[in-house]
């Protein structure tokens, strides 16, 4: 564990950076944008000016939201003292990239193309050493278990031809390494948010799952260890009403997001607003860390916000390209 007062000169520098986190009025100006061209010049006057010259077309808005995201995450990544606070954040993006090559070998065995198109620079393990290691079949260097974890994964789909447990099988490794990376960092707020962080994931799960109507076994395989709230009780929550799901899980901080929550005819309309409230109840686990000048959970407070950040873009430069409606987008917008 790094010392605390080793963390006063990162906190400084994130202090220094928060001008490159948007305001709410300059979210509120992209979302009464005209078109997407408008939109693209208000993002001309933030810091995102830096990226679009390097656009082909205003469609191309989401390499923007990418390269502003890997900006930060590669200029912390220099002054933070243990960079596995970075590590723990980028995890979940060198998964996704194994997922698509992993899809990618599928499709080419089948005759199809590969999609590298669908991989993120924002991971830990650059995208070319990934696609090396995969295309070469050495796998030996791969971190985060995946040297055994990707064979393993092909294995099982030859086996099973179920994408969704291989997908499975690589979730629970992700969620695995990001809990051993949270016991080497060894702050408790970061351990409280990974929890909350698995928690909300369950949850997510939980929800999606539901409308399928599984047995309460195969919703738990989809479910990740690690949380405050135990997989059993979590399943317990499929035999009942969706209003009650709050008195349930009342014992915990994340009972209290489900308050709100009512069975609905439209599932789906609940899911997506589940997902916001998810997402600020991560988000508040944090936010105490910002009045901290020496507090190592700063590092993670500054990322996720701009994590959310990039999904508010997202979807209102979405929403204007496919000229949806305002009102809604304004409604799923996270707060930090």
């Amino acid at each position: 564990m790094v010392p605390a007062e080793r963390y006063g000169y990162t906190v400084a520098r994130l202090r220094a950076m928060e001008n490159r986190i948007l305001d709410d009025s300059v979210l509120q100006r992209l979302v009464e944008s005209d078109d997407l061209e408008n939109a693209m010049k208000i993002l001309g006057e933030t810091p995102y000016s830096s990226w679009l010259v390097e656009l082909k077309s205003n469609s191309e808005f989401d390499k923007t939201i990418e390269l502003e995201l890997g900006f930060v995450y590669s200029e912390i990544t220099k002054f933070v003292p243990d960079t596995r606070l970075v590590d723990i954040c980028r995890i979940p993006y060198d998964f996704h990239n194994v997922k698509v090559l992993l899809k990618s070998h599928i499709l080419q065995r089948d005759g199809g193309d590969r999609r590298f198109d669908l991989l993120t620079t924002l991971g830990k393990i650059p995208t070319d050493d990934l696609i090396l290691a995969i295309e070469s079949e050495d796998y030996r260097l791969l971190p985060f278990g995946l040297h055994s974890a990707f064979p393993r994964s092909l294995t099982m789909w030859e086996q099973s031809h179920d994408i969704l447990e291989v997908e499975k099988s690589l979730d629970r490794l992700l969620f695995g390494e990001m809990r051993k990376l949270a016991r080497e960092i060894n702050v408790d707020a970061v351990d409280k948010w990974l929890k909350g962080r698995i928690d909300a994931e369950n949850l997510r799960n939980i929800l999606r799952l539901k409308r399928m109507e599984l047995d309460p076994a195969v919703v738990a395989s989809f479910l990740h260890d690690g949380g405050w709230v135990s997989i059993e009780r979590l399943v317990s929550l499929l035999g009942e009403p969706i209003e009650g799901w709050g008195r349930v899980l009342s014992f915990a901080d994340i009972g209290g997001v489900l308050l709100h929550a009512q069975e609905s005819i439209d599932l789906s309309s609940l899911i997506v607003e589940m997902e916001k409230v998810l997402d600020e109840y991560t988000t508040g686990i944090l936010r105490r860390a910002k009045y901290g000048a020496f507090s190592p959970e700063n590092i993670l407070y500054y990322i996720w916000s701009k994590e959310m950040e990039s999904k508010n873009l997202r979807m209102i430069l979405v929403a204007i390209a496919n000229d949806t409606d305002r009102d809604m987008v304004r409604g799923l917008m996270r707060r930090g």
